[in-house]
């Protein structure tokens, strides 16, 4: 199976044959693929582990929700491309989950993400029912840092960064995953269509206060929210709100503010 993002040929443009046997810009059949059982679902769609019949690996796949009935048929094709092509513009790094594949349902025009299957399956959200040690942080967070500098050095811009979207391996490996609110980064000074996207307790200061003319440093706000989650075992707002949330993010950047969580975290050597 292909790892190429095949792209359809330009209006009025012969189609490119790879190889001699299908378009390259042809998407593959999830025919090709057996559901074995699903792994999560949300107002996106679906993603259930598969087989792939031809080659007998496991695969994830994602169901992206179209506009029809029951959520199927043809989704926003933008949508489909810009996650996909995130995703493929990162390929080849270790802590970001790989793309293998786009296919599609012949008979409904559903469009599937097939990605890799990480074999424990569990999210670092299940993983931080209790604080992390110092070295455990430090070690999750050099895995996040460095898929951000890859992504970042993709020109992308991941923003939703959250435990949620990072699945953890065997031996505690960690893979960066959902593209779904990811795209290029805009150059400076060229104002993005939304402010807040992703998940409310990540969302960077510069988003809640309307600007729209923001960079990849909002990624390094959520990751920096992730790091005390590790260290104390709590989120580090817990506001519902982006009236609330600003409040206590503003509390926070003056010094003054202290949620919960940190009351019962002590570092050696630093005050608290």
């Amino acid at each position: 199976m292909s790892t190429a993002i095949r792209k359809r040929p330009a209006e009025g443009q012969e189609p490119r044959v790879h190889g001699g046997k299908k378009p390259r810009y042809a998407f593959g059949s999830i025919s090709d693929y057996k559901k074995l059982e699903v792994l999560g679902e949300g107002t996106y769609g679906e993603v259930f582990k598969a087989r792939d019949r031809r080659t007998g690996k496991k695969v994830a796949v994602k169901w992206v929700r179209g506009n029809g009935a029951g959520g199927h048929g043809p989704p926003d094709i933008r949508v489909i491309t810009r996650e996909a092509g995130c995703l493929a513009a990162c390929r080849g790094h270790e802590s970001i989950i790989e793309i293998l594949d786009v296919a599609t349902d012949a008979k409904t025009g559903d469009v599937f993400l097939v990605m890799e299957l990480v074999a424990d399956g569990r999210t670092l959200r299940e993983s931080l029912w209790r604080p992390v040690s110092e070295k455990g942080t430090r070690v999750m967070m050099e895995q996040l840092l460095d898929a951000a500098r890859k992504i970042h050095g993709a020109g992308v811009i991941h923003r939703d960064f959250k435990p949620e979207n990072v699945m953890v391996g065997f031996f505690g490996g960690l893979k960066v995953g959902d593209f779904g609110s990811a795209m290029r980064a805009k150059p400076a000074g060229v104002p993005y269509e939304e402010c807040c996207v992703g998940t409310l307790i990540y969302t960077s200061p510069e988003q809640l206060e309307g600007n729209r003319y923001y960079g990849q440093a909002v990624d390094m706000w959520a990751l920096g929210c992730i790091m005390a989650e590790m260290l104390t075992g709590g989120t580090l707002f817990v506001a519902e709100t982006e009236e609330e949330l600003l409040a206590e993010t503003r509390s926070l950047l003056r010094g003054s503010w202290i949620w919960s969580s940190w009351r019962s975290f002590r570092k050696p050597g630093v005050r608290s």
